[in-house]
């Protein structure tokens, strides 16, 4: 049986309200004593009752930094996101309306200049109409207010439970005292003007919304200076009771109070009589204006956004626990300046979009993601789907198709003939040419068949039976033909003849050079099966992005990044990953590579639509789930992608953006994708010569533009 609730602690019977009374009464004495006012004036005798516990309080009121929003910022200072748990924008009283810091001294504290921290009085006052009357008054100052907003803020800025955290209504003695005594100290340490500062930047007027700027930009779309009568007193009766005065939800009741407020102005002299026949006659007058908080709210780069908050929750930097990372991030008021061009971000959004809109029938993916050569940095990061999670709407998703799951994003997507010059690379680094000739008529290596990998225990890789057929897109390509014109048509069984005649783990190992990993365990790519080699290990596009930067910069690999700067609400610095970059193939190597690559995307992807040095590789699964194209000049490194991101079904057959595809590869979707897009953008950033000169060694007439594998799981485009 549940217990019964005493009547002799229960300030709603008659009981209890004399108890509370003298209780309070005693609390005066207390008070009084502490104030070294004569405790006779307040309550006799009951002033020495608790002084030694009253003395033993704490009189410092210690102060951590206001809980702020924290900002993600584009590279041009363009604002992408807020981030915060309570909406704040700390303003100096002098940026605060006069009749707002009227507005709140009246309602809340109409002898805030004439106290010392605790009014006496008003505790008297409000003891006994709680006595006499079946409505509940409260005592508190502003100082005390403000002391206990000081107190909440600390709590959550140190992690505390919120089941620990002491908020108005669910205070015992011992709490009131102690918020009493430091509201004495605060006094005397700090100035009325600076308390009431103080007290208007911390308070809670609804929801996630705090302090008065944010607050006058939440219901009125103007800055706290500007704030006029009516709309000042509104803000002011809001604080006693955020949820229930709240403009929005309860318009005739928040009308309400905001004419009582008006009517403390006017008795306390605040306003005239005048002024208050006309505010008073005004409606609420509201013109909101809402912050949505996080990637959420972001305008744009919703997904960039996303991937800037993992960075900053996953580095022990900035916190050494996720909830400290989370408080600095939601709490800290961080400046978080990135690498984003928005420029650039503009036009993958549209692009993206326009190829596979959000909400087509296919309910497949499309994306883009553009790297710097040279510095690694992030220049935009695009899909088509709408940031969020809305049940039954596929409009949405919160996964970052751009990057691996570790990350907010899947993982990744099969490669296909991206992949395919990595076995050039090492075909080259072996000491041969891409002039060599190589037997791409053999399309099966059995189960017998060693396959070089040092990096493997028995230094070979055999497969399970049948071995390893392969296939291309179409016939007439199984035949003798050179590196550099299998490489162009995107020959299946030409890379798998190299691959053959080189160590796996060589070829793996130039992958792992570049940055590249298997999306799917994150893990570096190895040599344990031949079919990586051409695309059937899945990759991310930003990875893939970021490698193919390697190519555009003569060999040297940059680490990717998103972070310019990270600063505190204090100016305070956290160190960044600054650029960093390495030689990891020969410029000679790379020279010679892009020979070929410059042609592909020259000669057959953009031929006639962009005029700049560009080069890049086509690349699509066995069922077109994943089609790639990965270009780049000098300047920038762009990965695009269209494809299924919930699964490997086939999308031939498909209706995509209200056009049915018979057969689809890289040639449908993302490589118009990419250069609609770089063409667009292709002059912010320098497009020089890719200094290719290896003797062009390809041109059979009427070749598809792309290979693919056999049905045996094997990728490429």
């Amino acid at each position: 049986m549940a217990s019964r609730k005493s009547p002799f602690f229960n300030t709603a019977t008659t009981l209890g309200k004399i108890v509370a009374f003298f209780g309070v009464s005693a609390l005066c004495g207390v008070l009084a004593a502490g104030m070294l006012i004569p405790a006779a004036s307040v309550a006799g005798s009951t002033a020495s009752v608790g002084m030694d516990f009253f003395e033993a309080l704490p009189a410092e009121l210690k102060q951590e930094p206001l809980s702020q929003p924290s900002t993600i910022l584009a590279k041009d200072g363009t604002k992408l996101a807020t981030f915060y748990a309570e909406n704040r924008t700390p303003v100096p009283l002098d940026k605060i309306s006069k009749h707002m810091q009227e507005a709140i001294v009246s309602i809340e504290d109409e002898r805030f200049y004439e106290h010392n921290g605790v009014d006496l009085r008003g505790i008297a006052r409000a003891a006994l109409h709680n006595l006499t009357s079946s409505s509940q008054q409260g005592a508190s100052t502003l100082t005390q207010q403000y002391v206990n907003n000081v107190l909440i803020n600390a709590a959550f800025l140190n992690g505390a439970d919120k089941s620990d955290i002491t908020y108005s209504g669910t205070k015992n003695l011992a709490d009131k005292l102690r918020e009493a005594k430091l509201a004495i100290s605060v006094e005397k340490e700090f100035t009325k003007q600076q308390i009431l500062q103080g007290y208007l930047n911390l308070v809670l007027f609804s929801g996630t919304t705090y302090g008065v700027e944010a607050a006058a930009q939440r219901y009125f779309s103007i800055h706290a200076e500007d704030l006029n009568i009516p709309q000042s007193a509104m803000l002011a009766g809001m604080v006693q009771r955020p949820n229930t005065f709240d403009p929005e939800k309860n318009p005739k009741l928040t009308l309400k109070r905001r004419n009582t407020v008006l009517g403390a102005m006017l008795r306390t002299g605040a306003i005239t009589q005048k002024e208050y026949d006309k505010a008073v006659k005004t409606d609420l007058g509201l013109d909101p204006k809402e912050l949505k908080s996080g990637c959420y709210g972001a305008a744009s780069a919703n997904y960039f956004c996303d991937y800037v908050a993992h960075l900053i929750l996953k580095d022990p930097a900035y916190g050494k626990t996720k909830e400290a990372r989370e408080a600095l991030l939601y709490r800290g008021g961080l400046t978080i300046k990135t690498t984003l061009d928005p420029r650039l971000q503009k036009e993958a959004e549209k692009e993206t979009q326009k190829t596979i809109p959000a909400d087509d029938s296919s309910n497949m993916g499309a994306a883009i993601v553009t790297v710097e050569p040279g510095t690694g940095n992030i220049l935009a990061m695009a899909q088509n789907k709408k940031y969020g999670s809305i049940p039954d709407n596929p409009s949405y998703t919160t996964y970052n198709f751009n990057v691996g799951s570790t990350m907010g994003g899947t993982h990744g997507f099969q490669g296909g003939s991206t992949m395919k010059p990595y076995t050039a690379i090492a075909w080259l680094e072996d000491g041969r040419k891409m002039t060599d000739t190589i037997d791409a008529s053999r399309d099966n290596y059995p189960a017998s068949f060693h396959w070089k990998a040092s990096c493997m225990p028995k230094g070979y890789v055999q497969l399970d039976p049948p071995g390893y057929p392969v296939g291309n897109a179409s016939p007439g390509f199984k035949r003798r033909m050179t590196v550099d014109y299998g490489l162009y048509w995107s020959i299946n069984t030409a890379t798998v003849a190299e691959a053959s005649k080189l160590d796996l783990c060589k070829i793996a190992n130039v992958t792992e050079r570049t940055g590249l990993f298997d999306a799917w365990d994150n893990k570096p790519i190895t040599g344990a099966n031949p079919s990586f080699v051409i695309g059937s290990v899945n990759i991310t596009p930003l990875a893939q992005a970021t490698a193919f930067a390697t190519f555009a910069n003569k060999g040297e690999y940059c680490e990717n990044r998103a972070l310019e700067s990270v600063t505190d609400a204090a100016g305070n610095s956290y160190k960044v990953p600054g650029i960093s970059c390495e030689q990891v193939i020969e410029p000679g190597v790379i020279n010679t590579l892009n020979g070929t690559l410059k042609r592909i995307a020259g000669t057959r992807v953009a031929k006639g639509r962009i005029n700049e040095p560009i080069a890049g590789k086509t690349g699509t699964n066995n069922s077109a789930s994943s089609t790639w194209f990965v270009g780049y000049t000098t300047g920038t490194s762009t990965a695009s992608w269209t494809g299924r991101f919930t699964g490997n079904q086939t999308t031939k057959g498909e209706t995509i953006n209200g056009k049915t595809y018979d057969y689809v590869d890289s040639s449908t979707l993302a490589a118009p994708q990419w250069y609609e897009y770089a063409k667009d953008v292709i002059d912010y950033y320098p497009t020089e010569s890719l200094n290719t000169s290896s003797k062009r060694s390809s041109g059979s007439n009427g070749a598809p533009e792309s290979g693919s594998s056999s049905d045996s799981g094997d990728n490429g485009d």
